[in-house]
């Protein structure tokens, strides 16, 4: 089979209706290399650097309330900077780059995905139709 690990993907494909922080970005820990008093963290296995994972709602109003929080696994050598919060909004709008998603079985039994991201930013401004025809 050609695909083997990660899938590369856009951001519109995985959060077309845009996504929001709802939680602090924290430094994902490696549970089977951690003993008692002793925290190892996880490291990616393809680059070696460090997992860090941060708590993002869909902004699809499709979406089943239970499905609508997901962590985003972000690699980094440096703890990920959020983008700058909006005045008087508890939630964040973000973006995600260098996106890949890898598709597993759940405990349950069901596919599921792991989303990765090699950085986030602020939402890229999306330009209506009237604006792409001036702009031409």
């Amino acid at each position: 089979m050609a695909i083997q690990g990660p899938i590369p993907i856009g951001f519109d494909q995985v959060f077309p209706h845009g996504c929001y922080l709802v939680g602090q970005v924290e430094q994902v820990k490696d549970f089977d290399a951690s003993t008692n008093g002793r925290t190892v963290y996880a490291k990616d296995k393809t680059t070696g650097e460090p997992v860090w994972q941060v708590p993002v709602m869909d902004g699809d109003p499709t979406v089943k309330a239970s499905q609508k929080t997901v962590a985003v696994k972000l690699l980094s050598s440096t703890e990920p900077v959020p983008p700058p919060g909006v005045a008087g909004v508890p939630i964040t709008p973000v973006e995600f780059v260098g996106m890949t998603v890898t598709p597993y079985v759940s405990q349950s039994g069901r596919l599921a995905y792991s989303i990765r991201a090699t950085g986030m930013r602020p939402p890229r401004t999306k330009q209506t139709p009237a604006a792409k025809e001036t702009a031409a």
